[in-house]
């Protein structure tokens, strides 16, 4: 059985992993950093957001986008510093937390939905869609708390982890970027599938919190790799030089106040066959 080899550990809660420039980035979400770190294990801290980082993503321009959870908004990286791309207050009913953002610069944003720190009953929340201008709008309703976002090489299809809804779900995109044809991509019976990554075969690798482990998944629901890990499963990303390290990030609490004091976050690796495709 494949075995996850510890990497890089310091952190306090990590999300929204990408590979970009040679260089794997991460969002401390507690911490409210977001560091670059490259193959050898040198780290940068690129940014201080306060009201907590998640999703990453850059436009085609290079410019780097950022999620700001608690006020709902994504921040847009400029010469000057982080400025408003896109206030996301009218969409999301609760903290935003994924995004992904295609190669036409469009992002996709998720949120909780609910509170979920106050265990409030999960009810469905909407997707957003930013456009590179900064509009936003709804791209999709009654999402069982959307979280990481894929988007294929060709740019026409849309995958989503529903983590409150057991399943990856599909949509296509048109050319003004919405979404039609919602579909699932695979029911993960057991599992809440957290941070997502695509793979050159159009399967997905699934991070799940809540059963510690890290699924690859091909549409229809095939499970052919199931990796444990020795605690919670948040996210992950396929990189490296060659885009066949998968960067998986694991911790041993996702409460803010536990997460600060034990410093007990991680990446950790695994070789795998396929190398990543699509966005991120």
């Amino acid at each position: 059985m494949a075995v996850l080899s510890p990497w890089l550990e310091g952190f306090a809660f990590l999300e929204g992993p990408r590979w970009h420039e040679g260089r794997l980035w991460v969002s401390d979400m507690h911490q409210h950093r977001v560091w670059a770190i490259d193959p050898d294990g040198h780290r940068e801290q690129v940014l201080q957001v306060e009201k907590r980082p998640s999703g990453l993503g850059w436009l085609p321009d290079g410019r780097l986008l950022v999620v700001s959870m608690v006020d709902r908004r994504v921040l847009r990286l400029e010469e000057e510093g982080l400025v408003l791309h896109a206030d996301l207050g009218e969409i999301a009913d609760w903290h935003c937390n994924d995004m992904v953002v295609d190669g036409r610069g469009r992002a996709y944003v998720g949120n909780f939905g609910f509170d979920l720190d106050a265990q409030e009953k999960p009810r469905p929340a909407d997707l957003a869609l930013v456009h590179p201008d900064g509009r936003a709008e709804v791209a999709a309703s009654d999402l069982r708390f959307a979280n990481g976002c894929v988007v294929t090489p060709d740019g026409g299809t849309l995958i989503v982890a529903e983590s409150f809804g057991a399943a990856l779900t599909a949509f296509t995109i048109a050319d003004d970027g919405s979404l039609s044809d919602r579909r699932t991509f695979a029911a993960l019976e057991g599992a809440v599938p957290d941070g997502i990554c695509l793979d050159a075969e159009g399967a997905v690798w699934v991070a799940s919190p809540v059963s510690n482990e890290f699924l690859r998944v091909r549409e229809g629901g095939e499970v052919t790799h199931r990796i444990p890990a020795d605690r919670a499963a948040i996210a992950c990303m396929l990189g490296g030089e060659d885009g066949q390290t998968l960067y998986a990030l694991t911790s041993k609490t996702t409460d803010p106040e536990e997460a600060n004091g034990l410093m007990s976050a991680r990446i950790e690796t695994l070789r795998v066959d396929v190398p990543g495709a699509g966005w991120p």
